[in-house]
This record gives C-alpha cells, sequence and structure tokens, in this order.
C-alpha cells in the first residue's frame, strides 16, 4: 500500500524533532541531502526510518530540484544529491573544478506518467511525435486538432514541471531531443501539487511528471497510454512495464549521488549502507519500483569500493534496465 507523502513528511518531521531534543547537549552529526521532488519521498522514508535507530545522526531532507541541488552538492554544500535524471557534463565540470570526486548510485525505477483532465474523453493514447507536436517551444499545436485528425478544434492548456527539475529534462530529451525546450506558455512549477490542479480543473490540459504522484492523485486524472515507438503498442506505465522497459522512452532510473569525502565519513558511509539495504522495501511504499536485488549488492560494492564518477552518463537510457551496467 502506498505512503502518503505528507504522512511520510510529519514522520520525518518528529523524528527530526524527537532526536533533537534528545541530543540537544551532544554535538549534532549531520547528513546533508538535496535535489530532486521525485527522488524526494525515498530518501525521506529511508531518513526517517534510519534515524529511528541512529538518533544522535541528524538527516536533513531539501527540494531544490535536480539541477538545483547538483549547484549545492558540486559546491560541497550537501553530502547527497537526490537526483532524477544522471549528471549533466557542465555539473561534472563544476563538481570537478571545486575538487569534488562522487559515487554515482541508482535507487529504484520511475516512470513519466503523461496525464489529461479526467473529462477528456477523446485522448486514448499519444505517440512520441504528438507529444512533442503538444510540448514543443517551436510551433507547438495550438488546439487539440492540430495533434490528430478529428480531435476537437479545443485550445490545448500545457503543464510542466520547472526547468530545475529532473523530470523536465528527462522529458526534454525522450520526446523533444536534446537541447529543446518545452513551450513557453505552458504553466511551469517545481510543485507536483500544482500541477494536479491544473490539469485536474482543466478540461484541456494536459501534462507530464512521475508515475508515483499520479498513483496518489489518480482520482483527480486520467493516464494516457504511450505507443511504444519500436513494438507500436500503446502501453500505461506501471510496476511491470517500466522495469521491463516496455513503457518506452518514459521510464527511468532514480539516482543519489554521494560525494567520495562524505562517503569516507563513518556517518554518512552509515546512512548509504542503510539506504541500499532498505530502498527495496521503502521505495515500493511509497510507489517507485525497486531493482533487483543482485543490482543492489552489485551497486553497494560499487560504494564500498568509493569508484567515483558516472557509469551511465554516456548510456542510452531509454527503455534500458541500468542492472546489467553494476554486474561485477
Amino acid at each position: 500500500m502506498l505512503m502518503n507523502r505528507n504522512l511520510l513528511k510529519a514522520g520525518l518531521g518528529l523524528a527530526l524533532i524527537s532526536s533533537f531534543s534528545l541530543a540537544s547537549c551532544k554535538e549534532r552529526i549531520m547528513v546533508q541531502i538535496d535535489g530532486s521532488s521525485t527522488v524526494y519521498p525515498i530518501t525521506e522514508a529511508v531518513a526517517a526510518a534510519f534515524q529511528e535507530q541512529s538518533g544522535d545522526v541528524h538527516v536533513t531532507v531539501g527540494v531544490s530540484g535536480t539541477g538545483g541541488g547538483f549547484k549545492k552538492f558540486c559546491t560541497g554544500k550537501t553530502d547527497i544529491s537526490d537526483a532524477s535524471r544522471v549528471i549533466k557534463s557542465d555539473e561534472m565540470e563544476k563538481c570537478e573544478e571545486a575538487g569534488i570526486k562522487f559515487i554515482e548510485i541508482p535507487v529504484a525505477y520511475d516512470g513519466l506518467a503523461v496525464l489529461v483532465n479526467p473529462e477528456n474523453d477523446f485522448v486514448d493514447k499519444l505517440t512520441v511525435d504528438e507529444l512533442k507536436k503538444i510540448f514543443q517551444a517551436e510551433n507547438p499545436a495550438k488546439t487539440w486538432a492540430e495533434v490528430r485528425e478529428g480531435w476537437p478544434e479545443e485550445e490545448i492548456k500545457a503543464y510542466s514541471p520547472g526547468k530545475d527539475s529532473g523530470t523536465f529534462d528527462y522529458f526534454i530529451e525522450a520526446i523533444i531531443g536534446k537541447g529543446g525546450q518545452v513551450r513557453s506558455d505552458a504553466l511551469f512549477s517545481e510543485d507536483d501539487n500544482t500541477l494536479v490542479r491544473g490539469i485536474s480543473g482543466d478540461k484541456n490540459g494536459v501534462g507530464f511528471f512521475g508515475f508515483a504522484y499520479y498513483e496518489e492523485n489518480k482520482d483527480s486524472l486520467k493516464l494516457v497510454p504511450i505507443v511504444n515507438p519500436r513494438s507500436g503498442e500503446a502501453v500505461q506505465p506501471s510496476l511491470e512495464t517500466v522495469k521491463k522497459g516496455t513503457y518506452s522512452p518514459l521510464s527511468r532510473p532514480l539516482l543519489i549521488y554521494v560525494s567520495e569525502p562524505s562517503a569516507k565519513k563513518d556517518h554518512v558511509k552509515k546512512f548509504v549502507d542503510f539506504y541500499l539495504a532498505n530502498v527495496a522495501d521503502l521505495a515500493k511504499q511509497v510507489g517507485y519500483i525497486p531493482l533487483s536485488a543482485e543490482a543492489y549488492e552489485n551497486i553497494k560494492a560499487h560504494f564500498e569500493n568509493l569508484e567515483t564518477g558516472s557509469v551511465l552518463k554516456d548510456v542510452d537510457l531509454m527503455g534500458k534496465p541500468v542492472e546489467s551496467l553494476y554486474a561485477n
């Protein structure tokens, strides 16, 4: 059963308050994390569980978006950066300039869900080309009739995650193409709640965000199947289709990046070890898809060996599982 994010947030807050009060006279040992709003529910759940047994270690989890998180991480302000996409070349350069090496750790899978208003009775599926027509910055479709013949002459209202979001970056790469942009008249927000309210309150609304967040709001949104470019079949995101890669090209790995200097600190290593030992169960509870048990063992060895750099940077991840890339 899915955990409600607000309950998780409240639980984490109580854990923090409790541990602060118990350790008020002690030196505070911190694990500082920031980054993706998509990865946040997983890391938040791990942090809450970790602090129940490690009251002397205080874990802070911020939500600055993947890009915002890397800005802090690559200047040494955080120990761990949550990311819903692979680190970019310019971000790697900034980390290198600051002398910060990192370990890249996949923790789960997610699918990007495409949503329309529940009153929309004509959008039964969308191809990659149709998605591009809707969201591209250059000459986007103004009405549904411009997307597919036979659809109504009604104005499209597009909703998109903000430009600091890893979800935004992944959608650009998968649908619009590298270097592209989302149409300027879209409503942009880093807050998924804003996107849900917009689409659910707008008959002609269409948008995208992480599948797990759709699961929490399925009563107020309509999920759109996406045509797999290779098979030609319309596929809905689900635990099975995301893990198998058949929901393509909108399946992706979720990651954390650990600073090498931080990884050498005992309390950070304990937290990451706890993360990898428990993330499979906690990811499912907050609506994400865990990797295989073998993958987590391989990734744990990757972390313990302090293997720095990006394994995934130059790999085509569209619909491809990451397990084999970490095989011993």
